[in-house]
């Protein structure tokens, strides 16, 4: 029994699947929206809204955490100037999933992760 274990495993190894999740939060921060599968959008979701958070604090231990996530520092830099003020004054919640229907070649549910604006 799985009792008190957080998160999905998507039939990958731990490794594989941290560098699929900081592939998927470097690629919504840096182009705002991204099509994937449900479960992963379902796990992004939070870590993209804790990089957007950091962003808000502002500090040089937030940006050095942020650096230690995302792999692209140009993506930080937009998360601590552009995305920091615009989600300045909302306490949270700055995803949102659309769902597109099943993908054609496997019929996998298809969704559009994407920050509110």
């Amino acid at each position: 029994m799985r009792h008190n274990v957080a998160g999905r495993k998507l039939s990958r190894t731990t490794g594989h699947r941290r560098a699929l999740y900081r592939n998927l939060v470097t690629d919504l921060l840096r182009y705002e929206k991204i099509v994937t599968t449900e479960p992963k959008a379902k796990e992004v979701r939070s870590l993209a809204e804790r990089m957007i958070t950091f962003g808000k604090k502002g500090s040089l231990s937030a940006f050095r955490q942020t650096l230690t996530f995302i792999y692209d520092k140009d993506v930080a830099d937009k998360v601590f100037s552009e995305l920091a003020t615009r989600y300045a004054e909302r306490p949270g919640g700055y995803t949102r999933i659309v769902k597109i229907g099943p993908r054609v070649g496997d019929g996998a549910p298809m969704v559009q992760l994407s920050l509110v604006e």
